[in-house]
């Protein structure tokens, strides 16, 4: 019997410790829609299964085609145009805690490195790779969410990260959302002071130019309540001040504070302080007699 044993010579700790998997998405160009400049605090890799179109990053622009990989680095302002005669059908993967340097590298002839106002892009060309087998892995992995599918995602990243670094020599470096905070902030500042208008999540993604995913991520984990929750709890507070120190009626509140009818309002007011807005009002005004 024929017994051959390969042994590990070194164990070097890993490059990518404190990435992480933010979202695999997959989209086809079918003339429904038009992307728009966008950026995020994090990375994205950008891979394109078939077709053809243009990538735009920073106001440069230049051509994408089958199994080409765009690496966008955090904070770039970029979108992408499809041609109509070849739709554009492509993978994108958001990945927190890491950006890519390009400085030593003399790209190939398919590939190009370009640095913007703020930050870098590169391009280049994975047809000889294994990437695709990866993503589509990941993609079945994420779309059947079979026990313990998020670890498999997580390790296939760095998997797909050791052969991206294999073929185009890139580096990796470090990377924190350190604008993240200031973006938090700049939600929650503009929850406080428009709390009693229509808010959805869409209006605060054209405010930050976040990804929607990403944004509530970040925003919960910065404040403890997604946007929609700190937006409620906002409402609640202001609800009774409002209860205690004026004289309007419980419909004038729930319109002042924005919500779509004063049922919902009392619903959601009980369920936060456990009493309906009327008990709190006259609880209050009882307190407020007492010698």
């Amino acid at each position: 019997m024929g017994n051959t044993r390969h042994r590990i010579e070194s164990r070097k700790p890993s490059s990518f410790v404190n990435s992480v998997l933010l979202y695999i998405t997959t989209s086809k160009y079918e003339g429904d829609w038009q992307s728009i400049l966008h950026s995020h605090p994090f990375s994205e890799l950008f891979y394109v299964v078939s077709g053809g179109g243009f990538f735009i990053a920073e106001g440069q622009e230049f051509p994408v085609g089958t199994n080409d990989l765009v690496i966008i680095n955090p904070h770039v302002q970029h979108t992408e145009k499809s041609l109509q005669t070849a739709p554009l059908e492509y993978i994108v993967l958001g990945i927190d805690g890491l950006a890519f340097s390009f400085e030593n590298i003399v790209p190939a002839q398919d590939a190009l490195s370009m640095e913007t106002a703020s930050g870098s892009v590169y391009k280049c060309n994975m047809q000889n790779s294994k990437v695709y087998a990866y993503l589509n892995i990941m993609l079945e992995e994420i779309t059947r969410k079979e026990e313990n599918y998020e670890a498999v995602c997580q390790n296939l990243l760095e998997v797909l990260l050791i052969c991206m670094l294999r073929n185009e020599s890139l580096s990796i470096v470090k990377s924190s959302s350190g604008t993240l905070s200031r973006e938090c902030v700049q939600i929650q500042n503009y929850l406080d002071a428009h709390y009693a208008e229509n808010i959805t999540l869409d209006t605060l993604v054209a405010l930050t130019h976040m990804n929607k995913y990403y944004m509530v991520h970040a925003f919960t984990k910065y404040t403890g309540l997604s946007p929609i929750n700190y937006l409620l709890q906002k409402r609640i507070q202001e609800g009774k001040a409002l209860l205690e120190s004026t004289a309007c009626s419980i419909a004038q509140v729930s319109a002042m504070l924005g919500f779509s009818s004063q049922s919902y309002f009392s619903q959601a007011f009980k369920k936060a302080t456990g009493k309906t807005p009327a008990a709190y009002r006259n609880e209050r005004k009882a307190a407020s007699h007492l010698p």
